[in-house]
């Protein structure tokens, strides 16, 4: 299986989804700073990765983990979906492709530290929100992650979009 988490910017929610998935994080408790400033990707992308597929790695039962920020592009994830089609359609490729949407587990004070960081280039202001912003989320990242394996595991088509809309 191939997963690709997506959201907006692809560098705050979707970072920690790719850590929690791949085990790189506690999942018992909240996050501290420290792990949160040690997520591979978290905060360090920029407006030249959007579109980009992202890999953070492989997970225990050898499944590729991917990110990619899509900003509003409303047209990124059905690409993806067609693309994954036709590749399913037209070659050997048989590996089912989940792609899972971390944007509803974004709380309003990650938003505002995203874009004072990301957008202004104010790190000084935008870093503590988003470290704020990831211990008000982290759980819901950590659920939404279990969910999406879930999916992998027992639905049976070979692309699966999941817009996770009950995490609002």
């Amino acid at each position: 299986m191939i997963y690709i988490y997506n959201d907006y910017g692809g560098t705050h929610t979707t970072s920690l989804a790719a850590a929690y998935h791949l085990n790189k994080l506690p999942t018992n408790r909240k996050l501290t700073k420290e792990e949160i400033h040690h997520v591979r990707y978290f905060n360090k992308l920029t407006k030249h990765d959007l579109g980009k597929l992202i890999f953070h790695g492989m997970d225990d039962e050898g499944n590729a983990v991917y990110t990619i920020g899509r900003r509003n592009n409303k047209y990124v994830v059905p690409a993806i979906k067609d693309l994954a089609a036709l590749l399913h359609e037209r070659t050997s490729m048989n590996e089912k492709i989940i792609i899972s949407n971390t944007s509803p587990t974004v709380p309003f004070v990650m938003s505002v530290g995203g874009f004072l960081s990301r957008g202004l280039n104010i790190n000084f202001l935008g870093e503590p929100l988003l470290v704020a912003g990831a211990k008000q989320c982290c759980v819901k990242i950590n659920r939404l992650v279990e969910e999406t394996k879930q999916a992998g595991h027992s639905m049976t088509a070979k692309v699966i979009v999941l817009e996770n809309k009950k995490f609002h």
